[in-house]
């Protein structure tokens, strides 16, 4: 390779990402979430989609031992939430309007779209573990979205 990790991240970080907060319920009965930027669409029939989360995350055994996990769209008005839940803040629920989803997964209120999932699959790749959920509940809104690119958020702009 003629280039190190850095370099990756900095060409990787030109891609433009939406913003979500995907969520879970740990085994003890309480709510797991993060901000992610890695999640996309992978098959309409069945309808899947995919995630990805970093080996070291101390998220990582509650996403593995769930069975439904939760990816809630933010919408620009959501920056706030998106980086609280991208910090070490104690109680990441304690901002938002939150209802248990299937299998008790938080979904967000206000989001563009929400789609509650039971996990299908899980792939350890690299140094994260790649999540395929089968998309069983949605929810949309006519809202603009979260948009990260560049290591900063940025307003959607204009359809052309």
């Amino acid at each position: 390779m003629s280039f190190d990790a850095k370099a990756l991240r900095g060409a990787l970080g030109r891609y433009a990402t939406g913003v979500t907060i995907t969520t879970c319920r740990a085994a003890d009965g309480q709510p797991v979430g993060l901000t992610v930027n890695s999640f996309g669409a992978l098959s309409l029939e069945p309808p899947l989609v995919m995630w990805a989360l970093r080996t070291a995350s101390p998220a990582l055994p509650a996403f593995r031992q769930a069975s439904h996990f939760a990816v809630n769209v933010l919408a620009e008005a959501q920056i706030e939430l998106s980086r609280r839940f991208a910090s070490p803040v104690h109680d990441r629920f304690a901002e938002g309007d939150w209802r248990k989803g299937h299998g008790g997964a938080p979904v967000l209120a206000g989001c563009c779209a929400t789609l509650e999932c039971a996990t299908e699959r899980e792939l350890s790749l690299g140094d994260h573990v790649l999540f395929v959920g089968r998309v069983l509940a949605l929810a949309e809104a006519p809202l603009p979205p979260l948009v990260f690119q560049g290591g900063h958020y940025h307003p959607l702009g204009r359809t052309l």
